[in-house]
């Protein structure tokens, strides 16, 4: 038998009479060993199922995930100029456009008759074109008006923007079509706006335009939230294509065990019948988004975001931290000083914080209260901790000014206990700034107060053991991640005065332990808030000088320092000067605004306390901070150029102490929508938590933050305001998994890893688990 050389052949054939006798067949696998006798032995290699249906698993999902990234121009009926229309709109591939789902749906298994046509809704009916007729208003603007009718009535059509040409070829007296849009009544005429139209062919009848066009008629119609530029029929059809050639590449992650649970169904399933819906589907639980299609979709984005939340939690609960003393060295002696004792709420939130720090764990905590509530207080209690233990603090704030009013209130009270403060911020420059950074490195510092500069890479710290971030919802996730980084795994406190409703703080803070100060200091007042217009500005400042001859002091807020051309509204330093001239020559007036230095600012400040002004203007500098009893009056000037939340913070500069306080909130009369609904929460409650939740329903989550960059997620479907119970039992599940297997490694597990990856990865920093 000839020798067969091996070294360069990957395989090698064998006769038949082998393959007979080992029972193989073309294409199975064999090892060939070498026995103890020498002799040369053939195994045949068994693959075992599982293997094989993980190995052909695999190759499926990724053969679905590169279905899901087809191009959308790749799609029939998507040219070049459709698709850059729709990449504007963030739909690049296919998986884009199946989560595109319709905003609202309309109803057109039938057509309403034009006698039942309802004002307020969105109508579909058959009608017959009676007269059509070019008009003018009384300013001389033209519009077109068109009235059509069936057996039972007619109603008007009107169009205010028209092509007269296009107009005339398209419409003419008896010509039938299937009419739709918004029914609005002016007295005992019911019109439709620029409505849409299908026209019938000349001489069909409705049933044939049915049978033509089968997408757009005799069923629930999907209504896309793209429409500029693009028309829904081109839409739909561009759709439908989608969903009957990609959705079965749709696959779902969820464990079948919560979908079972919470009466969930498979993502592919639902996606079909968000996108067309059946025959006898409820067309109002469509439209309100509230089908168990829509409820499996918002569970799923919430459990993913969610499993990501746990597993940061669990993985800080795992990694060494600091275990701190509490050796009350500097603690005891700093509530000596204070003329006041701290409320039972500060308490049991400090007590909170102790007991995390004292853990080998890192502390990671949000301290919420409204304003007024003293966290600042409670902060530098947990600070003083942590330089009792010789460890270093860093506080970073998101403004300059916030910064610096940390540093004034907490620098007073640390200098008395012999702990160095200091201030960074990023409009230091030169010597100043490079003094500080080598105090902190060398350790001389104990506390730093900053803002992003805090966290810059220059910034070493000697020995950094806990990092408090003020006013969270200002940063993103990122940066408490790189403050973290500035030490061995410090402790973090987080701490906001923006109420932040409950749904929100789980999905943007579910990683952090939640701590509530939900008690004001004693004495404080509830202020009386009262909005007043440009009209009653003498009666207003009556009340100032009311106030002040009564020994009490004032605040007037503006929205800029400097009156520029382009802008309307009062300035700070030009209406001090006006107010202390012509309006109160016998009252003593300040001015205090963000462009002072820090010692200016504390000068002003001092002077106010000490009662050595009467009228403090300011502009929102005085946002956070400033703890004046005597002051009882605020008149916020432009008061609809402020969010909800500023508003608030602001208020609570007044009713500190016994006496009545009044806020006054003035404007300028023009006010749109959303002005007027804050002013008048404004005015109806002085309860943070219930401003937030209306503040949120005004702005939306990515306002409500103050910025998109905040950590809050960009969900396709789920919406916190409407699917709060969802979200708690997403979280549920999601948190019980983390429980059970916190590596996600078991079973089914492991797929769940890999699609939060994918999700969530970079967005969480979850690059730990990949």
């Amino acid at each position: 038998m000839p020798i067969v050389k091996l070294t360069d052949a990957k395989t090698l054939p064998l006769p038949d009479a082998v393959l007979e006798a080992l029972g193989l067949m073309a294409g199975d696998s064999v090892s060939l060993e070498i026995g103890e006798d020498g002799a040369l032995m053939v195994r045949r290699v068994v693959v075992t199922e599982p293997v094989i249906r993980e190995a052909t698993t695999t190759l499926q999902q990724s053969i679905h995930r590169k279905n899901l990234q087809t191009p959308m121009q790749f799609i029939k009926g998507v040219g070049p100029k459709l698709a850059e229309q729709l990449a504007k709109k963030g739909i690049s591939v296919v998986e884009d456009a199946l989560f595109l789902l319709p905003h609202r749906y309309e109803d057109r298994r039938s057509l309403s008759k034009v006698s039942k046509l309802r004002p307020g809704a969105h109508e579909v009916f058959y009608a017959e074109v009676l007269s059509f007729e070019a008009k003018s208003t009384k300013g001389g603007k033209r519009f077109l008006e068109v009235t059509a009718g069936d057996e039972s009535g007619s109603i008007t059509l009107k169009w205010f923007r028209f092509n007269p040409v296009f107009m005339k070829k398209t419409w003419r007296v008896g010509r039938k079509g299937v009419f739709t849009g918004e029914v609005v009544q002016y007295g005992f005429q019911k019109e439709i706006h620029h409505p849409e139209v299908e026209w019938l062919d000349e001489g069909a009848d409705l049933a044939a335009l049915t049978a033509r066009d089968p997408l757009n008629f005799g069923r629930i119609l999907p209504v896309y939230p793209l429409t500029e530029g693009l028309h829904q029929k081109t839409l739909r059809k561009v759709m439908k294509e989608v969903i009957d050639r990609f959705v079965i590449d749709v696959e779902n992650h969820l464990p079948l065990g919560v979908m079972e649970r919470h009466h969930l169904m498979p993502l592919d399933e639902a996606l079909r019948e968000t996108h067309f819906p059946g025959h006898d589907a409820d067309l109002a639980r469509l439209n309100n988004g509230a089908t168990v299609a829509h409820k499996t979709f918002s569970f799923d984005e919430l459990f993913f975001l969610e499993l990501g939340l746990a597993l940061k939690r669990s993985g800080i609960v795992l990694e060494q931290g600091i275990a701190f003393q509490v050796t009350h060295k500097y603690t005891r002696e700093l509530l000596k000083l204070l003329p006041f004792h701290l409320t039972d709420a500060q308490r049991r939130v400090l007590s909170e914080i102790k007991n995390d720090m004292m853990l080998p764990h890192p502390m990671h905590r949000l301290v919420q209260g409204d304003v007024g509530c003293g966290k600042t207080l409670v902060a530098l209690m947990a600070a003083l901790v942590a330089v009792e233990n010789d460890y270093q603090v860093a506080i970073m704030a998101p403004t300059e000014i916030l910064a610096e009013q940390h540093f004034l209130t907490i620098h007073r009270w640390c200098d008395a206990l012999g702990i160095k403060v200091s201030l960074l911020t990023s409009g230091m420059k030169g010597k100043a700034k490079s003094a500080v950074l080598e105090e902190i490195a060398a350790g001389r510092t104990s506390i730093v107060i900053g803002t992003h500069a805090v966290i810059q890479e220059k910034v070493e710290f000697n020995r950094l053991g806990l990092g408090i971030i003020d006013e969270q919802h200002r940063f993103g996730v990122l940066q408490r991640g790189i403050l973290k980084r500035k030490g061995i795994n410090p402790d973090i406190l987080v701490m906001t005065a923006t109420p932040i409703p409950r749904t929100l703080a789980m999905t943007v803070f579910g990683d952090l332990s939640l701590s509530v100060i939900d008690e004001l200091p004693p004495g404080r007042t509830p202020v009386e808030t009262r909005v007043a217009f440009e009209s009653r500005r003498s009666q207003v400042y009556g009340i100032i000088r009311e106030e002040v001859k009564k020994g009490r002091q004032a605040y007037i807020i503006y929205p800029l320092v400097e009156e520029t051309e382009k802008s309307e509204l009062k300035a700070a330093a030009q209406m001090a000067e006006h107010l202390a001239r012509d309006v109160f020559p016998e009252l003593r007036v300040g001015l205090l605004h963000g462009r002072m230095k820090p010692e200016e600012k504390e000068s002003v400040m001092g002077a106010f306390k000490a009662r050595e002004t009467d009228i403090l203007v300011a502009t929102t500098v005085i946002e956070v901070g400033i703890d004046v009893p005597n002051a009882t009056v605020m008149v916020v000037e432009h008061a609809e150029r402020f969010g909800l939340s500023q508003l608030h913070q602001l208020r609570g500069r007044v009713g500190r102490g016994s006496g009545q306080s009044r806020c006054i909130l003035l404007s300028s009369g023009q006010l749109s929508e959303d002005g007027e609904k804050r002013l008048r929460v404004m005015e109806s409650t002085n309860d943070g938590f219930r401003i937030a939740e209306a503040d949120l329903e005004i702005r939306g989550p990515g306002d409500f933050l103050g910025t998109r960059q905040a950590g809050l997620p960009d969900f396709r479907v789920a919406n916190i305001l409407r699917d709060g119970r969802i979200l708690e039992a997403a979280r549920g599940e999601a948190f019980a998994v983390v429980e059970r297997d916190p590596g996600l490694v078991d079973g089914e597990n492991a797929g769940l890893r890999q699609e939060l990856v994918r999700r969530w990865g970079g967005r969480l920093e979850l690059a730990a688990i990949a």
